[in-house]
């Protein structure tokens, strides 16, 4: 859930800062990408150096980054992450974030944020209890703000209480539920139409034409999809896979014909449509009633184009609805993906190039390329297909946003 956000760590000068190699090197192991802001204070408790080393990028605490007047951009810092986390949030630091006094770094950085902030105050306890600390984390929360509550325990001063800052383990799991929640908000109550597996073309009564589709992908979006609060229904070929959320609305078919049409029943229903199937683009002209008897050296079978279930939708696709096309490639992978996007009317397409190993037909792993309508497009990591679900779910999710 963590894998490739961007979390930009605030730290401030609290003996609670040791706490932050533990949360820095736990959201890396998650994947993340880590940013660490600190106060001077906070160089007192915790060296830059160790941060650095556990984040792997360097850790600011000034504007003027040295004596040639270059500076770390605290708009751009603001900008560059996905959440803010400020923790050990000390009385202090509350305190002029929430009256907007900017004088170092963090407060900078804070005041330029477009993305959610949340505060894990750590202090003692008469500091944590007194009205004007109280005040500032109401204020904090007027402005949209999360404050992590502290824990009760022993204090550096000796006494026990409230005070203490949040453990590591507990901060990760609430950016997890934060990232969670925020698709969640997206995508509630949704329709969205999802195909998947592979079709069979008859041949005869016994034989088919078909592909080495497992299903695994749109299966694994299917889930997201409906873990996220989202109406979903499946149009699933043949597959070997279980049900994966009790909530979705399974359609099985066979034929590319079968898909077409129940496709086109749920279609103008659906908010979002992603095609995800691997559909034959041919199919037999004629369909042997009886076991085709093998007599012939060779045998012959006519074929004819099926139904391009993703233009045909494409051509009734109203300006409400996204769609979200697939692309298996061997050559000209970005060109021929693109011109899909055009041709068939997508607002997005998933890219995968079956010369990637590990990526495509009958892998638990898979590697994409998001490419979007404007012609904006994210490469992945190879990963497992239930992660690059993840990865679709919120390109789509963050699709919504800007509709």
């Amino acid at each position: 859930m963590l894998k490739d956000k961007k979390i930009l760590i605030g730290v401030s000068g609290s003996i609670a800062a040791y706490k932050v190699a533990t949360l820095v090197r736990l959201l890396v192991k998650q994947g993340a990408e880590v940013q660490v802001v600190m106060t001077n204070a906070a160089t007192e408790f915790i060296t830059p150096l160790t941060l650095s080393t556990l984040s792997k990028k360097p850790v600011f605490s000034e504007f003027v980054k040295d004596e040639t007047g270059s500076w770390n951009n605290h708009v751009d810092l603001g900008l560059w992450a996905d959440v803010i986390l400020i923790a050990p949030a000390t009385a202090h630091t509350l305190a002029k974030c929430a009256n907007g006094i900017c004088d170092d770094l963090l407060t900078a950085v804070y005041l330029s944020a477009k993305c959610p902030v949340i505060f894990a105050p750590a202090m003692d306890l008469d500091m944590y209890r007194h009205g004007s600390t109280l005040e500032n984390l109401k204020k904090l929360q007027s402005f949209g703000n999360q404050i992590v509550s502290s824990n009760y325990g022993e204090l550096a001063s000796g006494l026990v209480g409230e005070g203490r800052m949040a453990e590591p383990e507990e901060l990760v799991e609430i950016l997890k539920e934060k990232f969670d929640n925020k698709i969640s908000q997206k995508l509630h109550g949704k329709k969205i139409l999802i195909t998947a597996g592979p079709t069979q073309e008859p041949i005869d009564p016994v034989r088919f034409i078909s592909n080495h589709s497992t299903g695994k992908m749109g299966y694994a979006i299917a889930d997201k999809l409906a873990k996220a609060g989202a109406e979903v229904t499946l149009v699933s070929g043949q597959v070997a896979l279980s049900l994966p959320d009790d909530s979705i609305n399974l359609v099985k078919v066979r034929s590319a014909k079968e898909m077409f049409e129940a496709s086109e029943k749920y279609f103008s229903d659906s908010d979002i449509i992603i095609l995800a199937a691997a559909v034959a683009d041919y199919t037999p002209a004629t369909v042997a009633d009886k076991k085709i008897k093998k007599k012939e050296e060779t045998f012959n079978i006519e074929l004819t184009k099926t139904v391009d279930i993703a233009k045909t939708l494409g051509q009734q696709k109203r300006d409400n609805q996204m769609m979200v096309g697939f692309a298996l490639e061997t050559d000209n992978e970005v060109e021929n993906a693109i011109g899909k996007i055009k041709s068939k009317n997508l607002d997005m397409i998933v890219l995968n190039s079956l010369r990637d190993a590990g990526a495509g037909f009958g892998h638990d792993t898979n590697k994409i390329r998001i490419i979007h309508r404007d012609g904006s497009m994210k490469e992945f990591d190879l990963k497992s297909k239930q992660d690059v679900a993840q990865d679709i779910v919120e390109a789509i999710s963050a699709r919504v946003v800007e509709n």
